[in-house]
């Protein structure tokens, strides 16, 4: 069932959010002042296998003030391809290249009833250590953690971002 969408007004917008408030109607009549956080670019993650292990950035998340393993992943600037994207957000935030075939492995829209943030997710089967991240301040630290540990880990909330949990949980759906 398709909402309308009377007005809508700017409440908020910088370079990398833009926070709106809209007028709906729903279906049943009902009238609701909705609001709509678009982002400034869709995004680009990576997940890097190799011997069964994959890369993860262990981060610290100021809003919620908590620790999590993360994939490798950013914004798409304008005119990249989005698999170049996550390659090169994998190169800055761990000092690794992913290597041979990028190919799609999800596609992702976090939150669809409050923004428009979309994430292309790749897979690569193999990475070339480069050299130290050029983006340190991502994470406390990088680690090729075994595919056999993740499910343990989502188990103790040490992967809880959205984004790396579909993107893991999908390739363990694909059996590694």
């Amino acid at each position: 069932m398709r909402w309308t969408v009377h007005s809508e007004r700017d409440l908020y917008r910088d370079q990398w959010v833009h926070v709106a408030a809209a007028d709906v109607e729903l279906p049943d009549g009902r009238r609701l002042d909705h609001r709509i956080v678009r982002t400034a670019a869709p995004g680009a993650g990576i997940v890097v296998v190799s011997d069964r292990r994959v890369l993860l950035l262990w981060r610290h998340r100021f809003i919620t003030d908590s620790y999590a393993w993360e994939i490798p992943h950013g914004s798409i600037r304008p005119g990249e391809d989005p698999a170049a994207a996550a390659a090169r957000e994998a190169e800055e935030e761990t000092g690794w290249r992913p290597e041979g075939p990028i190919r799609p492995l999800v596609y992702s829209q976090p939150s669809p009833g409050l923004m428009t943030s979309e994430h292309h997710i790749f897979r690569a089967d193999s990475a070339r250590y480069i050299c130290t991240p050029r983006d340190a301040f991502e994470s406390d630290r990088v680690e090729w953690v075994p595919i056999d540990e993740i499910r343990n880990l989502i188990d103790k909330r040490h992967i809880v971002a959205g984004t790396t949990l579909v993107a893991l949980l999908y390739l363990l759906s694909e059996g590694g």
